[in-house]
């Protein structure tokens, strides 16, 4: 079964690990721990380029694989969202998620693309403004890193490692 793995590095001390499997239901498991964060709420999105050469930016717009815009996928979020990560006081939080929409295999695969954790909490679309319909309004990224697959489940060790 292919597994894929994703390390966020970026601003400050920002640190990340996020796994990913296929579940027998056939959704996406997404699970993550990150430190360093600012407290607060943090929109984590799939970004359409594996290139992070000049940090987030050169990682492209968000990927969207079904060309569906914001506020148009299942649970009034856009394909590219994976969601909130809320960020406790001490800079820690997790993330556990399944999603339907990506995938680690064929036409849909996120391996080889970004993972950027935003400054802000995704708006889903909601505000009056053209970026909210194509970003979420979500800010520049503080995390990043290019999804690759993965031998095994090794981000609790990597995790430790960075504390």
């Amino acid at each position: 079964m292919v597994k894929a793995i994703c390390v966020l590095t970026g601003y400050l001390r920002a640190f990340g690990v996020v796994r990913f499997e296929l579940n027998e239901g056939g959704y996406l498991t997404i699970k993550g721990e990150f430190s360093g964060l600012p407290p607060g709420k943090h929109g984590l999105h799939v970004h359409s380029f594996g290139d992070i050469t000049n940090d987030w930016i050169s990682a492209g717009p968000l990927y969207i694989p079904t060309n569906k815009m914001q506020g148009m996928q299942q649970d009034k979020r856009h394909a590219g969202d994976l969601g909130i990560v809320n960020t406790s006081e001490d800079g820690l939080a997790k993330l556990d998620v399944a999603v339907s929409h990506f995938h680690l295999t064929g036409i849909h695969s996120i391996i080889g693309r970004t993972l950027v954790l935003h400054q802000n909490e995704d708006d889903s679309g909601k505000a009056d403004k053209e970026e909210s319909i194509t970003t979420g309004s979500n800010g520049s990224g503080i995390a990043w890193g290019v999804i690759g697959i993965c031998q095994s489940n090794i981000s609790e060790e990597v995790l430790e490692e960075n504390n």
